[in-house]
């Protein structure tokens, strides 16, 4: 659904929960820009490094996977707080105003109890990876606290979809 088309569907919100929510759209926005600008630096610095001076960036290839990783998970939040998850609207075309607020609400219930699950099973496998100090190979960076990252962001997801769809009532 384009966004100006899903608008017009939401309820009105007050100017203060507006602004609120403008704010935290925009933290989460700036958090993942940084990120993402940070990784294409060290692709450029080490690019350069490599076919200029013959000395790449020592573990430049495993600081981008686990800022990847950060910025696909920073990101995940913020994709839902925006509602601006890939969907199929082929559906509203036939429901009632009221039957597609009802299936909003559902579909976000459903979102926030699947968030929760994968957020308490990534939980544990961090804490497997924690204590067996799992860590890359070149610079020994743990996985651990990424992999903890990774399950409070799915738990945000998931507390985002659950205000939804307590937002909705």
């Amino acid at each position: 659904v384009p966004r100006g088309a899903e608008e017009g569907r939401r309820r009105p919100v007050t100017a203060r929960a507006a602004k609120w929510e403008r704010r935290v759209e925009a933290l989460l926005g700036v958090v993942a820009s940084v990120i993402l600008l940070a990784m294409m630096l060290l692709t450029f610095v080490d690019v350069v490094a490599r076919y200029i001076f013959s000395r790449p960036v020592r573990g430049a290839f495993e600081i981008t996977e686990l800022m990847l990783l950060v910025l696909i998970f920073a990101g995940l939040p913020l994709v839902s707080f925006t509602d601006e998850h890939a969907l199929m609207d082929f559906i509203d075309r036939v429901l009632t105003t009221r039957a597609q607020r009802a299936l909003e609400g559902l579909v976000q219930g459903v979102c926030a109890a699947i968030m929760f699950l994968l957020a308490w099973q990534v939980w544990i496998k961090a804490d497997r990876i924690w204590a067996y100090r799992d860590a890359t190979d070149v610079l020994r960076i743990v996985y651990g606290p990424f992999v903890y990252f990774m399950a409070v962001s799915i738990g945000l997801a998931g507390l985002i979809h659950l205000y939804k769809v307590l937002e909705r009532r």
